[in-house]
């Protein structure tokens, strides 16, 4: 039952226990509180008041289970589940939801901090182009379709695009991924692919200019400080329009390595949020 509820929800272990206290607490405290407001009411027990207390729990209940969610981070996941049961109940049929790939290269933390983030969007497909890389068990764990790519096809053929198709992808996302994005796949989603970068653009970006490479010339250059860069995606690295940018202060005694973890903690405080921005905007324009 739980392998299934996780495959559902696409969540991690971690996430379905904070999903299923939340349930368990937010039940009891609309339990409490009904009882609670109930005897202020000079109502005798019997068939009256069960139908009384069914409708005030009935009411409380969605309040209850948000307020808990937010101390358990799982405020995002119960907004969307709450708001998919009043259209049911409604009858208000919700809309085609947009379909995500996420491109990455590495370890996945974006990608993880992504998926963790209940988007209300569907991430469709993982696609990378290293076997070995962390994304795809962060992949495997959330029960999401993944596609590893070869760079001679990437660049050469029409292949991976049509499989983007197939997947009826709708935006692309970039979470670490180290290969320029063909022409061909750029004209195919415009202003559809955005990327993060980790300097304040327009400096610090091009080619080769990735991961600690910038942390490195960033302080070689005695900068006060870097952040955050999140942009559309064009035919030249790091150009297309900045979507947002966040900045951090660059101290002293700062490597390579603690700038880098700076700019981590910004990456994934704002990627989620940015990307869900830039796809509201899409849909508007449609």
């Amino acid at each position: 039952m739980f392998e299934k509820l996780k495959q559902r929800w696409r969540v991690n272990a971690l996430n379905l226990l904070l999903i299923i206290c939340t349930f368990a607490v937010g039940g009891s405290l609309c339990g409490y509180a009904g009882r609670r407001i109930m005897n202020l009411f000079d109502i005798e027990k019997g068939v009256l008041w069960v139908i009384l207390y069914i409708i005030l729990i009935t009411i409380l209940w969605p309040l209850c289970v948000l307020i808990i969610s937010i101390p358990l981070g799982q405020f995002g996941f119960f907004k969307r589940y709450l708001m998919k049961i009043w259209g049911r109940i409604s009858g208000k049929k919700e809309g085609k939801k947009i379909n995500v790939a996420i491109f990455a290269s590495g370890a996945g933390s974006n990608a993880q901090k992504i998926i963790l983030s209940n988007p209300s969007y569907n991430i469709a497909l993982i696609v990378c182009n290293k076997p070995e890389a962390g994304v795809l068990k962060i992949a495997a764990e959330h029960h999401i379709p993944t596609l590893l790519i070869e760079k001679e096809r990437f660049f050469k053929e029409d292949t991976y695009l049509e499989i983007l198709k197939g997947h009826k992808i709708d935006f692309i996302v970039l979470a670490g991924f180290l290969w320029k994005i063909p022409a061909k796949l750029i004209g195919a989603y415009p202003n559809k692919i955005i990327n993060i970068h980790p300097a304040l653009l327009p400096n610090y970006g091009g080619k080769g200019m990735y991961g600690s490479r910038v942390h490195e010339a960033v302080i070689a250059a005695k900068e006060k400080e870097s952040g955050i860069s999140i942009h559309y995606v064009d035919e030249l690295y790091d150009h297309g329009n900045i979507i947002f940018q966040a900045k951090c202060e660059i101290c002293e005694d700062d490597t390579a390595d603690t700038l880098a973890q700076k700019i981590h903690a910004l990456e994934h405080q704002h990627f989620p949020e940015t990307i869900e921005q830039a796809i509201q905007q899409m849909q508007k324009q449609r």
